[in-house]
């Protein structure tokens, strides 16, 4: 499996059902339907007794645009959906080509009423370097951003994008654009390669003037599933989305990825050495957390590893899972510019019981850093067979970490040992937390490995981050990969989230 561009991610879903674009020049169409909730699921469930039709791209010469082209086109903000109305949000939209190959069907819903929203290139300024383009053919809009007023007062901020492929992503207060996730993840790092359900149409319910969610609904296709999806976003300090979706499996589902999230992991201080940039740290997140069906906490340090690797950390129920940027200071990346410190952690809380599967952590081999290298998402056990239906329910939350009781591991860092014979020495370090209080030796240091002997570490206070730091070390041997496993514990009950770490030659 070969790595995704930021920019190019979505160029790999190049298939879903057949739209019909709107005529050039349209605006909301006077011919408005009836809408329920239930329609959406009975397309989905209707399309998947079809067989799959690719949808038509859109005119090569949209395709051709260069990346500063494409960007020449701007959406006038002044003239988003709901612009001219008390509306509490706006809607922006973004044009097709370059890397978005396919127009999706946007519609708006009001009073239990919706009508198309017309494809109009009149909403979009152009500077000198926009070429003229094709106007006729299966054009259409390829996402669209949600704004509403936040922290500004009397200003309405963008925080929420949904474009390309059934990718969207958002943001709390305060944050930056950073990690995505997805409507459905297919055979990811499969030999065969990924297979990238679209999102191919969307119906946007018309929030009254001081109402604090929005609701978007989406179609969802693909050759192996069709899904009908319904977020209720609610903007803030975190961005809190609760997902409802039903899947409706046209084949066998053998590998398939529910609450998918897509990262950015290029380097931090445990592979510093091979890469040579001015900054310590090239991450949009730096780990994945798991709250398992057993009520314990994991926390896996990112990698970018020279080989794709697939890690399963098997559960029935999970209570939750997701990635987190714990780096939160500028001194961590020395970036001003992408500013990875202010990239959101996403968290991923499963409604009802998900039975059997596993967290399943894909980490891709990546040299540059715009590519999205990471993914992570829950795999059931069991098959999904082709005329079956899925229902499923989540909440996603776009900010910091989530709340817990425990220690968190804050700083991982690796590197040849100085001193005697030759190994790896290792650094954990645990924020300050009352559970970790006192003298440092009364914390036990639960340490393992069943692959190697480890040394039994010294643990001591850190005085930059008032936490404790255990460094140990170990010799890989002939080992071409080592799993390693740490806990604080005091009077044996659990002080620190558990640290497991891979380590790969």
């Amino acid at each position: 499996m070969s790595t995704l561009s930021r920019r190019a991610f979505v160029a790999s879903a190049l298939s879903s059902t057949l739209l019909t674009a709107l005529p050039t020049g349209a605006t909301e169409s006077p011919q408005p339907a009836a809408f329920d909730p239930a329609q959406v699921i009975a397309r989905a469930r209707a399309l998947a007794t079809q067989g799959y039709q690719p949808r038509q791209q859109v005119p090569q010469d949209w395709l051709d645009l260069t990346y500063d082209q494409y960007k020449a086109h701007r959406f006038r903000t002044k003239d988003a959906i709901w612009s001219k109305t008390d509306s509490s949000y706006n809607v922006d939209l973004f044009l097709p080509g370059l890397y978005f190959r396919h127009a999706v069907q946007v519609n708006t819903v009001k009073d239990g009423m919706t009508r198309p929203f017309g494809f109009d290139m009149a909403l979009f300024d152009r500077s000198e370097i926009a070429p003229p383009l094709s106007t006729t053919g299966a054009l259409g809009y390829s996402g669209l951003r949600l704004r509403t007023q936040l922290d500004q007062p009397n200003k309405k901020t963008e925080f929420c994008v949904f474009q390309g492929a059934s990718y969207f992503r958002a943001i709390g207060i305060g944050q930056a654009y950073g990690l995505s996730a997805r409507g459905l993840a297919l055979k990811t790092g499969d030999p065969m390669g990924e297979e990238f359900p679209d999102f191919i149409e969307f119906w946007l319910e018309a929030p009254g003037p001081n109402q604090r969610s929005m609701v978007v609904h989406a179609l969802m296709d693909s050759p192996s599933v069709t899904g009908a999806y319904r977020f209720t976003i609610t903007p803030g300090a975190t961005t809190v989305m609760d997902v409802e979706a039903h899947l409706f499996a046209r084949e066998d589902l053998t590998h398939a990825g529910l609450a998918p999230l897509t990262s950015m992991f290029l380097f931090d201080r445990t592979n510093r050495n091979r890469f040579d940039d001015f900054r310590p740290n090239v991450h949009d997140s730096d780990g994945m957390l798991i709250l398992n069906g057993n009520g314990e906490r994991l926390w896996r340090p990112l990698a970018n590893p020279v080989h794709l690797q697939i890690s399963s950390f098997v559960d029935e129920n999970p209570r939750g899972f997701g990635l987190m940027q714990r780096s939160r200071n500028l001194q961590d990346f020395e970036d001003l510019e992408a500013n990875y410190h202010r990239r959101p952690s996403l968290w991923v809380e499963p409604k009802g019981n998900w039975g059997k599967g596993a967290v399943t952590l894909v980490e891709i081999p990546a040299d540059k850093e715009i590519y999205d290298n990471i993914v992570a998402y829950w795999r059931p056990q069991d098959t999904l067979p082709a005329g079956t239906e899925l229902p499923l329910s989540y909440r996603l939350s776009w900010g910091e970490d989530p709340e817990m009781d425990l220690a968190r591991v804050i700083d991982t860092a690796a590197g040849a040992r100085i001193f005697g014979e030759p190994g790896r020495l290792m650094t954990v370090d645990f924020e300050a937390h009352p559970l970790l209080d006192g003298d440092p030796e009364d914390i036990e240091v639960h340490l393992s490995s069943p692959h190697v002997e480890t040394s039994e570490g010294v643990l001591q206070r850190n005085p930059a981050t008032g936490g404790l730091r255990l460094a140990f070390s170990f010799a890989p041997n002939e080992e071409n990969h080592v799993e390693l496993r740490l806990q604080l514990r005091r009077n044996g009950a659990a002080a620190s989230e558990v640290w497991l770490y891979r380590w790969t030659a």
